[in-house]
């Protein structure tokens, strides 16, 4: 990776990220081209990071290595298509982080069947937490999948599957994952405040809880269940509210819920590919 030469097609939130990340690892700057339509955008990544931004998509796409398509999927197709003549004849590598858009599709846009590499970070990427899904298609090779692996470990976890319809999964896991933790959080936090503490304390008491939480599940070998059982004291505090989430089956509704959100996927990504 020190000396490729990396292309994003879109400078937004998800491509900040990134870029962000691997400035930090230490990645060369000089060595990152972003074509982003938006002046004030193009600046900002120049002026923060150092990198080229370019308005026009051939520009940055000159002599790069590894494209990533960092752009909105209701334009992914309009998106491929006009930069398929600039791309380098070189079959560089394609990473997407287009939600939904299927790598077929991706190829037949692109016009031929360059290496796609398909990606599902979720929001905290955004803050270097992420949790992020991959899967390569067949054109890609060991090192196509090291390349990747590094641009998209300065967002965060990432984890790659073996099946491109796994991604639907990880979607209905990490994809829309914070927001199932943010509504637990907004209920405990109502929760708090209706057991008699102030908005603030039971806001920074919630999410410090969440934190630590997550920390001591990420650095222990112990699985959540098992740390479940160790805050769990017989005919304590805990063991009742546990009781309460049991009798309203707290499980079957996380298994509806993730199942229905993974359905929805395969939806929006027939759709994508159909329609476009």
């Amino acid at each position: 990776m020190s000396n490729a030469k990396i292309a994003f097609i879109g400078g937004g939130n998800m491509a900040t990220s990134l870029i962000a990340g691997l400035v930090a690892d230490g990645y060369a700057a000089q060595d990152i081209r972003v074509s982003e339509p938006n002046p004030e955008r193009r600046n900002a990544l120049q002026a923060r990071y150092g990198v080229h931004a370019f308005a026009e998509s051939a520009k940055a796409l000159a002599g790069a290595d590894t494209i990533v398509l960092c752009v909105k999927p209701q334009i992914a197709r309009q998106v491929c298509t006009a930069i398929a003549a600039e791309i380098p004849g070189e079959t560089p590598l394609v990473v997407s982080i287009m939600a939904g858009v299927p790598e077929q599709a991706i190829q037949d846009w692109l016009g031929r069947p360059l290496p796609i590499v398909r990606a599902m970070p979720n929001t905290p990427s955004m803050v270097q937490t992420g949790a992020i899904g991959l899967h390569a298609s067949p054109e890609v090779d060991a090192e196509g999948r090291n390349r990747a692996e590094t641009i998209l470990r300065a967002a965060g976890l990432v984890r790659w599957v073996a099946d491109e319809d796994k991604i639907d999964a990880v979607t209905a896991i990490s994809g829309s994952g914070p927001a199932y933790f943010f509504l637990f959080m907004e209920a405990l936090e109502e929760a708090g405040i209706a057991l008699g503490l102030d908005a603030e304390t039971a806001r920074l008491l919630t999410i410090q809880t969440a934190l630590g939480a997550a920390k001591m599940a990420m650095e222990s070998d112990a699985p959540p269940s098992r740390l479940r059982e160790q805050v769990t004291s017989p005919g304590g505090t805990t063991e009742r509210a546990l009781g309460v989430f049991a009798d309203a089956d707290l499980r079957a509704l996380v298994a509806g819920a993730t199942a229905a959100a993974r359905d929805r996927a395969k939806a929006l990504s027939k759709t994508l590919s159909e329609d476009q």
